[in-house]
């Protein structure tokens, strides 16, 4: 594997390894980086495996959860740490709460930004989902079969990431927008997606082209075939059911984020062990990081700072 990484600040201090989520980029981790390298910390933001210039194997089998995860720890290796904070939001979060499991000698802390960790399901995950959805459009279950939904995202990019970043929020004001994402029918998941009047006011033209340019360049598929593992990854882990996160601990979610619509956030007792915090940011959607820079920043570096790393 080969992955194209963002660094900055001082080798030897202690490392953040920042984990963007679908579809994003290092580059989505742009207004952290600058401020947790200047208050001390060596930050490593990559491309994961599949996006940007980072290694896209074919296999989809070559994304499970001990793969992705693994990746990060060659980052470690490569700089000579022995540990790291894990940061992850979106897919990024998934990796990030399986790490201290998977790998718990190169774990200090860990902090998800939008997806909370779960207790291990009693069934593979899609077979929950088709259980919850019935015969109802679920996204992630639209993305399991190779080439349906990386056609649809990536025959028009700019459409794709302008739907995505505009419209991943919650409202109460169109219920018909939510009504539609759920409907059944032959629609695909950026077709259900609104078109934004206008770009969100916390992402300019020029910073969503850079995605658009990217991904018109790499397509869909990698990311995708993050979501086409999540059995895989349930059947892969069995020994872990029952074990828990005894590492310091942070989620940061946004209270209009739809993503917690089905994911519960209440349930972090019966996985984390170790000290727990969460914050919800009142008003902010799924791209946390992104939208609310300013208050992920404030929490993220309170975090590190009550942490023993040095």
């Amino acid at each position: 594997m080969r992955l194209r990484v963002i660094e900055a600040g001082e080798r030897g201090a202690p490392v953040v390894v920042l984990a963007h989520g679908f579809p994003e980029l290092a580059y989505s981790w742009r207004h952290q980086i600058p401020a947790l390298a200047e208050a001390g910390y060596h930050v490593l933001a990559p491309d994961q495996r599949g996006y940007g210039g980072s290694s896209r194997p074919d296999a989809v089998e070559a994304y499970t959860i001990h793969e992705l995860t693994a990746d990060i720890v060659g980052l470690l290796d490569n700089v000579g740490a022995q540990r790291a904070v894990w940061i992850g939001h979106d897919w990024g979060a998934v990796v990030v709460w399986n790490a201290p499991l998977l790998h718990p000698d190169r774990v200090a802390a860990v902090a998800g930004l939008s997806v909370p960790t779960l207790p291990r399901a009693r069934v593979p995950p899609t077979h929950a989902f088709r259980r919850t959805f019935g015969e109802n459009f679920f996204y992630i279950l639209y993305f399991q079969e190779p080439g349906v939904a990386d056609a649809e995202l990536g025959g028009d990019p700019a459409r794709t990431m302008r739907r995505m970043m505009g419209a991943m929020r919650a409202s109460s004001r169109d219920q018909s927008e939510a009504i539609r994402m759920v409907a059944p029918g032959p629609e695909g998941f950026i077709d259900r997606l609104p078109e934004p009047d206008q770009l969100p006011d916390w992402i300019s033209q020029d910073e969503l082209d850079h995605y658009v340019s990217e991904f018109s360049r790499t397509g869909f598929t990698g990311g995708l075939n993050w979501y086409r593992n999540f059995d895989r990854n349930w059947e892969t882990t069995a020994e872990f059911a029952g074990a828990t996160i005894s590492v310091p601990s942070l989620f940061i979610a946004g209270t209009a984020d739809p993503v917690l619509a089905f994911t519960r956030t209440d349930r972090a007792s019966e996985v984390i062990s170790g000290p727990y915090r969460q914050v919800m940011i009142d008003g902010a959607g799924h791209w946390l990081q992104q939208e609310r820079p300013d208050q992920v920043n404030a929490t993220l570096l309170e975090f590190l700072n009550g942490l023993e790393l040095r």
